[in-house]
């Protein structure tokens, strides 16, 4: 089995796993996190394939979908059993997807380029407008609401209380989206996401205004 071959059996594996998802980690969103991934592996000349398996596979170990993290990474490391691959090139995958999650600001910052760009990618497609369509496809997911003005936003949350706790989709925007720009790891990464940002900026000030708009009566 070559590379490309180890590459399109852990496609088919994740699109079957996630390809019915509806919180905004489906098949699609880990297309695009492979694709900026590659893209940026080049850019900082770091292993491709080390980086596209991590990319693919990231969120198989994801706690939101796996239930818990251990399972998840439990469920990878036998996918990678069957992949002939190096004992290292399977810790290091491993290792990486254990520190892509944001986990409400208590995740680990990457030891390798290539861990540093999978988690670039992932948070790349968590802001912009892909991740604005993603953040209200997630709280609908669990029964948030999209924005309750009494609800004020957390700060310094632990991980448990980031999963756990009561928000809103806008709110999400605060404890997470907005602080993703600053936490980009590499050059090409801190690019893209300043436009992203920018565009999430100018979309919380639409939102608002349509909030507390006012309307005259017309026939008046």
């Amino acid at each position: 089995m070559d590379k490309r071959e180890i590459i399109e059996k852990t496609e088919q594996y994740v699109r079957m796993l996630l390809e019915n998802d509806a919180s905004g980690h489906d098949w699609w969103h880990i297309e695009r996190v492979r694709r900026i991934s590659v893209t940026l592996a080049k850019k900082e000349h770091a292993d491709e394939l080390i980086v596209e398996m991590a990319a693919l596979l990231h969120d198989v170990a994801d706690e939101k979908i796996a239930g818990s993290e251990e399972k998840g990474l439990s469920v990878v490391a036998e996918w990678l059993e069957q992949m002939p691959l190096s004992n290292h090139d399977k810790q290091h995958i491993i290792e990486i997807i254990s520190s892509v999650s944001f986990k409400g600001g208590n995740g680990k910052k990457p030891h390798t380029i290539e861990g540093m760009i999978v988690q670039d990618a992932d948070r790349l497609d968590a802001i912009g407008a892909i991740g604005i369509a993603r953040t209200f496809m997630y709280a609908g997911s669990r029964g948030h609401l999209m924005y309750d003005p009494s609800l004020p936003y957390r700060e310094n949350m632990t991980k448990e209380e980031y999963r756990q706790g009561r928000s809103t989709a806008i709110n999400h925007f605060y404890e997470k989206l907005l602080k993703l720009k600053e936490l980009m790891n590499t050059e090409s990464a801190k690019q893209i996401a300043i436009k992203r940002h920018e565009f999430m900026e100018r979309f919380l000030q639409q939102f608002y205004k349509e909030w507390d708009e006012q309307y005259e009566d017309v026939n008046s």
